[in-house]
């Protein structure tokens, strides 16, 4: 896969939005209720430890990322010296400039960084997979990561298509609870005996046929081509958001603090840690969304700013939710239907925060999409080797078995939340805290063997040392544990 173009670059402040857009979405709805269950204080602490793993793990798959283009560069290398030794005549000059700005592995020095590393070269999870993985290893990585991509695809898909037809739809009676009475009920209240309704299922599928329709093209392309779309939707989540948190803190000043959340309760940790799995979640698409940044010698320090940003806002959001409401929804902008219909704004602030997981999560599916689209080529094709292969291969079939199945699982089953709770829990786990830790424990293994002691990564992550890797997988393994308590407690 060539290297990105210049004219396909963006600015680092650019990427950040990206991650920033990637990261906080429908899942920082859930957090006020959980935050208020848990405590605020055994949350806030648990919030800022979250936030530091994903961070954490986050500087693993950009490490790991400039192994896999460091060990590119070694094999182009080894095929330029093997060319230059059959026809030495010829081809000594041509080699010297492709060599351009490759160096011998040990001519670098313990303070010298290896022009080996670099972010230039996308990559991909399933392609590092391939790299550093065994057999074994690809496969159960593999499956893990289309399990939660098919999965988020296909929660995006339900949820956006769910808001727009609460948003169309007449309100549903209070007494209907039931999936099967959800079906059967009219879209529309209307007297005409003649007019055959719409019921909320037609609505609801309409709105995912549009929905897709719509998002669905954009896994054609590459990520760059989402960039209006992402400072246009970025621009309408910071409005929800600070409509919600404005308020929220209004309601303190008017009423005062009708919430009375504990400080700490510990049987509230699964719920929290649950609403927390998607708030940091990014990591499936780093690889697509680093490579294009121009400058990226200070990324590190970026990565930083943007979760620290990230985390401020999130718990701005949770206490002020926390302490405003005396009672709260799992989804937060449920708590602010306005009961006073004739007040023409609040009304439009009712609307638009129905709207909201519209805005948020028609950002998301591209890049999702776009991600997994890459990472099943990686599956199935010779990624080194792509353009060689069928236009319609490359450009129809991978971009279509991306789409579709999704699409095809929520048309006929809207009714997700078992795949919600093994998506965002079990695989979620996987992605974000063992996938980066093993992939970057192989990759240091593999480059130091290729490479030498003496090849300094500049992109090395500040936690390289192998306790902080260890932390990770008993961390992982706490994980999975809290989030089975709160499966069976839910089943209860």
């Amino acid at each position: 896969m060539p290297v990105t173009e210049a004219g396909d670059q963006y600015s680092v402040w650019v990427g950040l939005i990206y991650i920033f857009n990637l990261i906080v979405g429908t899942g920082a709805l859930t957090l006020p209720a959980a935050f208020a269950k848990a405590g605020w204080g055994l949350s806030t602490i648990s919030l800022v430890f979250l936030a530091f793993m994903s961070f954490m793990n986050a500087t693993y798959v950009i490490e790991t990322m400039a192994c896999a283009n460091a060990v590119y560069k070694w094999k182009r290398l080894q095929i330029i010296k093997r060319e230059s030794i059959r026809d030495h005549d010829s081809d000594e000059e041509q080699s010297q400039h492709a060599l351009g700005d490759l160096e011998e592995p040990l001519v670098c020095g313990d303070s010298i960084p290896s022009r080996y590393y670099s972010l230039d070269r996308r990559i991909e999870l399933g392609e590092m997979a391939n790299l550093f993985f065994n057999k074994t290893g690809r496969i159960m990585f593999f499956c893990t990561l289309c399990v939660y991509l098919y999965g988020d695809l296909s929660i995006y898909a339900a949820a956006v298509a769910k808001s727009i037809m609460d948003v169309v739809c007449s309100t549903a009676p209070s007494n209907v609870t039931e999936p099967i009475d959800w079906h059967e009920l009219p879209c529309f209240n209307t007297s005409s005996v003649s007019a055959h309704p719409y019921s909320r299922m037609d609505v609801y599928r309409i709105a995912l046929l549009t929905f897709v329709g719509a998002m669905g093209p954009f896994v054609f392309f590459n990520v760059q081509k989402t960039k209006y779309l992402q400072l246009f939707t970025s621009g309408m989540r910071w409005l929800a958001f600070a409509i919600m948190i404005s308020l929220a803190l209004r309601l303190l000043c008017v009423r005062g603090p009708q919430g009375h959340p504990p400080v700490f309760s510990v049987t509230g940790l699964p719920q929290l840690f649950g609403a927390c799995v998607y708030s940091f979640m990014c990591h499936h698409s780093l690889p697509g969304l680093v490579s294009p940044i121009r400058g990226k010698n200070r990324l590190g320090l970026h990565f930083a700013l943007d979760y620290t940003l990230i985390t401020a806002f999130y718990l701005l959001l949770a206490f002020s939710g926390a302490f405003a409401f005396a009672h709260l929804n799992d989804l937060y902008t449920l708590n602010f239907v306005p009961t006073d219909n004739e007040n023409i704004f609040l009304e439009i602030v009712e609307y638009f925060l129905a709207l909201f997981p519209v805005f948020t999560l028609s950002t998301s599916f591209p890049i999702i999409a776009i991600t997994l689209r890459n990472n099943l080529q990686s599956l199935f094709l010779d990624v080194p080797r792509l353009e060689s292969y069928n236009f319609a291969l490359r450009k129809l079939f991978f971009p279509l078995i991306t789409v579709i199945p999704p699409l095809l699982l929520t048309y006929f089953l809207e009714d997700i939340g078992v795949l919600i709770e093994f998506t965002g829990s079990y695989a979620g786990t996987g992605i974000q805290y063992l996938i980066p830790t093993f992939l970057v424990m192989t990759a240091r293994r593999h480059c130091v063997n290729l490479l030498g002691l003496g090849v300094i990564n500049k992109y090395r992550s500040p936690f390289s040392n192998v306790a902080w890797a260890v932390f990770v997988l008993l961390w992982a393994f706490v994980c999975l544990v809290l989030v089975s308590v709160n499966i069976i407690e839910k089943k209860l």
